[in-house]
């Protein structure tokens, strides 16, 4: 279906009519001053609710040709974690006292990497690294996943753990005979900004908008996703990150990937679709991604990631510069295999 053109998207002011367009208001009939009452009484509800409603969604700022201003950067670590702990199971919202005692318990866990301890998974990291947030989010849930209503992924399909496990990666047994037993994170070609959850560092995004197009660079691993909004059909093609198109949904920019050539195992899987909606609210862009893959998971699954608007910069992720580790990591592997041999003497 042919998209609708940016004029017939803009919204006009003072109602859905036009400008300055509102309720009919009733006339006044003198022959009947009860039903006049009435029915003004009507109208002071309606006005009152449309009143209410706009204070309550505030309208975003817009671009010179009307669509919502989703442009510049974006901060959006957390330390809401993605699934719902145990420790809250049937509990989604959290009470003050929980959020803070929560809060800061996750506060000390990175902390605690700073006096040389050894925090178990995190081995790898010294706290100069970690910029995972300080706040949870604004309403208190207890998971950024919001569907199922458990607060976290739902069940695997049978065979989906063998093969995410069989994943490469620094983390498995081996061996690593090439640079292809690693993942795309230990060969600086994956992308942690997409889909766009927080992470334990580098939380950050910049928009960009043109009336056709969107393009959202994220700055680890800097991947750049370039989006047409003119109506298009996706390609076909497989492409690594897929094939991402996008539309408004009212306010709401939605975006469309399918096509995933499986490369790039962003979940520890590629989802078959995946569904992503931006809507701006003030200083703020709700962030919710729907994961579609019947291969995976027993059903979908939604999370919902707050976006706060941030001066920036984005600053260059040079990974391949630093990236000494790989080399290492088979320097040693050969290291192992000669050490593993019979004493030729």
């Amino acid at each position: 279906m042919k998209p609708q053109s940016q004029r017939s998207r803009r919204r006009p002011a003072g109602g859905p009519d036009g400008p300055g367009a509102g309720p009919s208001l009733p006339v006044w009939r003198a022959d009947n001053p009860g039903r006049h009452l009435v029915a003004m009484l009507a109208v002071a509800v309606t006005l009152g609710i449309a009143v209410s409603g706009r204070a309550q969604t505030p309208e975003p700022p817009r671009t010179a040709w009307g669509d919502p201003d989703l442009g510049g950067v974006w901060d959006y670590s957390s330390l809401t974690p993605m699934a719902r702990p145990p420790e809250f199971e049937g509990k989604p919202v959290l009470t003050e006292e929980e959020a803070a005692e929560y809060l800061r318990q996750q506060t000390q866990f990175y902390e605690a990497l700073d006096d040389g301890s050894t925090v178990p998974g995190n081995e790898i990291h010294t706290r100069v690294f970690i910029d995972a947030g300080t706040t949870l989010v604004l309403d208190r849930r207890s998971s950024l996943i919001v569907d199922p209503p458990t607060g976290r992924q739902p069940a695997l399909v049978d065979g989906a753990a063998a093969r995410m496990a069989a994943n490469p990666s620094s983390f498995s047994q081996g061996p690593f005979e090439s640079h292809r037993d690693f993942g795309l994170t230990d060969r600086c070609l994956a992308s942690i900004g997409f889909p766009i959850v927080p992470g334990p560092y580098n939380n950050n995004i910049q928009i960009f908008q043109t009336p056709d197009h969107v393009a959202i660079l994220a700055e680890s691993m800097s991947m750049v996703r370039i989006i047409p909004l003119d109506g298009r059909s996706p390609s076909g093609v497989p492409q690594f990150g897929g094939d991402g198109r996008g539309h408004w949904d009212g306010d709401t920019l939605v975006v469309e990937s399918t096509n995933f050539d499986g490369i790039l195992t962003m979940l520890a899987t590629e989802p078959r679709r995946l569904v992503e909606r931006f809507t701006r609210v003030g200083d703020r862009i709700e962030y919710e991604l729907t994961v579609d893959d019947p291969e995976t998971w027993e059903t979908t699954w939604t999370a919902r990631v707050p976006f706060r608007q941030t001066a920036g910069p984005v600053f260059e992720y040079a990974c391949h510069e630093g990236n000494y580790a790989l080399e290492n990591m088979l320097r040693f592997a050969r290291a192992a295999e000669r050490d593993a041999l019979p004493d030729p003497r």
